[in-house]
């Protein structure tokens, strides 16, 4: 039972074709020429991620995953001393390491907005560190990869849209999940990948880039001869598009993977997913939280897919091993995960389920029991 959505959905089968094919194609004919063979399909890469998020295919760039695609945008962003990156307790390690290094490197100052006592972080404090401090960049992960919560995203866009700020959005865990729309959000800047919810392959990922930022004339500190034009031998210009945050080298029948992935999940129904992959959550939750020797550490006023929580008299590694001993998936978090986040928690662990769609109300209970046998057998 595949319970570690959060971390890689499975392919559909129509993912795993478009692949298969392609790599046949360039065994068969080279990889320049498999590449020129399906110029199309490769096109329809962008016109079927652009739909998933409500824009047009040319503020889509293909990534290598969700962390190249957020520390490519990072790179266009001219940071100097002083200035101020606001985010939240709850933005992803990488994130949050990328953020320390920028530090490191150029002397700015990493603000965190606070949280709201259920969870979450606080927009009207967040809205008044944006009126103190203008930072140069407000981003905030969606969905953070160790806990159920789904921050405002939307609403959090619409002060920066307010006060003019540029505001990136890591929507590693919500893209596949729920209905993603970039013009609702609010959003200059949009990272995912495609390996979770989305169901696509590994070693992919996509950068949405607006046209705000495309005219404004951000681009990556390292633009390569797909990015730009080398004009005259003093002088290059960036291509108009997102793929000047791309580079010549692609793999193909990812991108190819990736097409397939988005337009399953159209045809599927971003709307339907979106109902039933936390309803399945909310089930296994509520669940879990009246086991004895459970702590279910989910907190928001909206949570998804990902449902988090600690065992008495279990230590991690052992806990997963039997887990995996009864064929269910899953995936473990530590205190390095999220350090403001387990810091308030309290907890240095946690085993992490997360179900989708394809998902049956019959694997969650038998998830449920198993978990129900194991705290009641403990450790030994």
């Amino acid at each position: 039972m595949h319970f570690n959505n959060a971390g890689c959905g499975l392919m559909a089968a129509p993912v795993l074709a478009a692949m298969v094919d392609h790599l046949r194609l360039e065994a068969d004919l080279g990889g320049y020429e498999a590449a020129a063979a399906r110029a199309e399909q490769v096109r329809g890469f962008y016109a079927e991620t652009a739909a998933l998020i409500n824009c047009a295919p040319e503020n889509i760039a293909f990534a290598g995953s969700a962390t190249h695609a957020f520390s490519t945008a990072l790179s266009a962003i001219p940071f100097e001393a002083g200035d101020v990156i606001l985010t939240t307790r709850n933005d992803f390690i990488s994130n949050q390491i990328a953020f320390l290094s920028l530090r490191k490197r150029f002397g700015v100052r990493i603000v965190h907005a606070p949280d709201v006592p259920e969870g979450g972080v606080d927009v009207a404090a967040m809205a008044a560190l944006m009126r103190l401090h203008r930072p140069r960049l407000v981003t905030v992960t969606h969905i953070p990869t160790n806990s159920g919560l789904v921050q405002p995203v939307a609403e959090i866009g619409r002060l920066c849209r307010e006060l003019d700020l540029l505001y990136l959005v890591d929507a590693c865990q919500s893209v596949g999940q729920y209905p993603i729309d970039v013009e609702e959000i609010g959003c200059d800047l949009l990272t995912a990948t495609c390996r979770k919810f989305l169901r696509g392959p590994r070693g992919s990922g996509f950068l949405y880039v607006s046209d705000r930022v495309l005219r404004a004339g951000y681009e990556p500190l390292f633009i390569d001869m797909y990015g730009a034009r080398w004009v005259e031998p003093g002088r290059y210009e960036p291509v108009e598009t997102a793929a000047r945050f791309e580079d010549w080298e692609f793999p193909y029948a990812l991108v190819l993977g990736c097409a397939a992935a988005a337009r399953y999940a159209r045809e599927v129904g971003m709307d339907a997913i979106g109902r039933r992959t936390p309803a399945l959550a909310a089930r296994l939750r509520d669940a879990l939280a009246g086991l004895p020797g459970i702590r279910v550490l989910d907190h928001g006023r909206r949570l998804g897919a990902l449902v988090t929580f600690v065992v008495d008299g279990w230590e991690p590694e052992p806990f997963k091993a039997a887990m995996d001993a009864r064929r269910i998936n899953s995936a473990l978090s530590f205190r390095h995960f999220a350090q403001f986040d387990f810091g308030d928690k309290d907890v240095d662990w946690c085993l992490r389920l997360s179900p989708h769609y394809y998902n049956t109300e019959q694997e969650v209970d038998e998830v449920v029991a198993a978990v129900a046998g194991l705290t009641a057998a403990g450790s030994s």
